[in-house]
């Protein structure tokens, strides 16, 4: 659903010119525009892992896939993103039909919905969205990135698919390791407009001074006050609402907190809010998660869709964390009721949250930076010691024999090669194990099953001589007992202490 990108400043300003395209004059340098990466072997696998993590999560709680265009006509995308509409990738005219790049998964969802028949759905996707921001890979923030949606539409009674939809954010981190690391914030949009209205805040400026409170969790009160003030609030009217929006806490806490303040109670907009948090703070109870939520005022969200309850999840930032602690929101979301209603005849509520994949996946690889893992999902490399013809048909034949058994393997192919080439080739891919074949071990029905990686004085360095009829087993039990630990794929389910991730960043901005 609702994305999880906060973007910053002005779409970016055209290329300085004379910039050099190539080193020759007239050359054109050959790379990939800015703000989008080429993903490749491991980072693929740990990208995959992340999706199936997640869409397991989502297929637990009943939700079906669904797939939309990469481009909308561009009035479906206009008016939803308020300041951020700049940010939307226009295309050219086609044939009379003006469209754009999808900006995030929720509007096309909800034009999906007013074009169908669809009661009510839990639905997920997975897809790239796209933005005119200004790229910043190391913090995860890119022009084209994943997102993961999980949304809930329907009519259902006050808070139960909201409290649904904050368990699923809890679960899918849990499930790609970062459970213990992530909290949430929520925020209702009732209340914030109610203390809005209260502080004074002018109906036409509602919209522009949220999109000023939301920087709170980057810009010191000072320059946020700066920016309201700028934007025609009053220095009173920015007071009052700074000293609102400086509580975060419990639910518990904040509620106690405004339902202590005559003043906010007395607004409606404001005792909605709080009887809905009030509900929803039991229902999070029940699913065993309220210590996951803290209740920040002062998360505002920037898109002009939200009717009810906000969320975002961040990361904590463990000591020494610098690089972390630029990544942003991982996850966001949050409620609206209103959306689904401009694309059709009638309106359907909907809740829903999106996942930076791309994100998250910085994160993990900035963890585990300077550890290893296999860059192909490679198991074996069948290699040939001696022999006069290099054993290259035997080594076929035993790669099939494992390709038939379902596990994956590579030989050299060279009729002849090096021994030291292969133990190269196969540890410079991460590969676990090796079958070493020789032309006496093969005559007496024998192969060596030996674990790459293992140091010099381990009992198991020069391999196992096993019966040929046995390699395959053997192999299997290997594998499945993990003894390679220089090439082992960790699950993304264990402990991020535990995990090991793989080489290069990406993740949403």
């Amino acid at each position: 659903m609702a994305d999880n990108e906060k973007p910053q400043g002005k779409p970016p300003a055209a290329e300085k010119k004379g910039e050099k395209e190539g080193s020759k004059a007239g050359k054109q340098a050959v790379k990939i525009p800015k703000g989008t990466r080429d993903w490749v072997g491991a980072d693929i696998q740990v990208r995959d892992k992340i999706f199936k993590a997640a869409g397991e999560v989502f297929a637990r709680h009943g939700a079906v896939q669904l797939d939309t265009p990469v481009f909308e006509l561009k009035h479906i995308l206009a008016g939803k993103y308020g300041e951020d509409s700049k940010l939307i990738y226009d295309l050219a005219d086609q044939g009379g039909e003006m469209c754009a790049l999808r900006y995030d998964l929720t509007v096309p969802f909800a034009r999906w919905l007013g074009m169908t028949n669809t009661q009510s759905i839990k639905r997920y996707q997975i897809a790239k969205v796209y933005r005119r921001d200004q790229p910043a890979v190391a913090r995860g923030r890119m022009r084209e990135f994943y997102q993961c949606d999980f949304d809930i539409a329907g009519e259902y009674d006050t808070m139960i698919p909201d409290a649904e939809i904050l368990r699923i954010i809890v679960d899918v981190f849990e499930a790609v390791g970062l459970g213990k690391d992530v909290t949430i914030k929520i925020n209702h949009r009732k209340i914030l407009d109610g203390l809005f209205a209260v502080a004074g805040v002018p109906a036409d400026k509602v919209r522009t001074i949220s999109s000023a409170v939301d920087k709170l969790d980057k810009l010191p009160w000072e320059e946020v006050k700066k920016e309201m003030m700028e934007k025609g609030l009053e220095s009173g009217v920015a007071d009052e609402i700074g000293e609102f929006t400086k509580h975060s806490g419990s639910l518990k806490k904040i509620i106690d907190l405004l339902k202590a303040s005559e003043k906010m109670m007395a607004n409606e907009s404001v005792k909605k809010g709080v009887e809905e948090m009030d509900l929803l703070l039991s229902y999070l109870e029940a699913f065993e998660i309220p210590d996951r939520v803290t209740f920040d005022l002062a998360l505002a969200r920037g898109l002009d869709y939200y009717t009810g309850v906000i969320f975002e999840a961040l990361i904590e930032l463990p000591p020494n964390s610098s690089s972390e602690s630029r990544i942003g929101s991982i996850a966001a979301g949050g409620r609206y009721d209103n959306l689904v209603g401009m694309y059709g005849r009638r309106q359907i509520p909907c809740v829903g949250v999106s996942f930076g994949v791309d994100r998250i996946f910085t994160i993990l690889k900035q963890r585990h930076e300077d550890e290893k893992q296999r860059a192909k999902g490679v198991d074996v490399y069948v290699m040939a010691f001696g022999g006069k013809n290099g054993l290259l048909k035997e080594r076929m034949a035993v790669a099939s024999e494992l390709w038939k058994a379902g596990i994956s393997a590579e030989f050299s192919a060279k009729v002849k090669p090096k021994l030291p080439q292969q133990f190269k080739a196969a540890e410079t891919g991460g590969v676990p194990l090796s079958i070493i074949l020789g032309e006496d071990e093969l005559a007496a029905g024998k192969v060596r099953v030996k674990t790459l990686g293992l140091a010099d004085d381990h009992p198991e360095k020069e391999g196992r001589l096993v019966d040929r009829a046995d390699m395959v087993e053997e192999v299997k039990r290997q594998l499945s007992e993990g003894q390679s630990e220089a090439a082992a794929i960790p699950a993304l389910t264990k402990s991020l202490d535990d995990a090991t991730i793989v080489e290069k960043p990406q993740t949403a901005a």
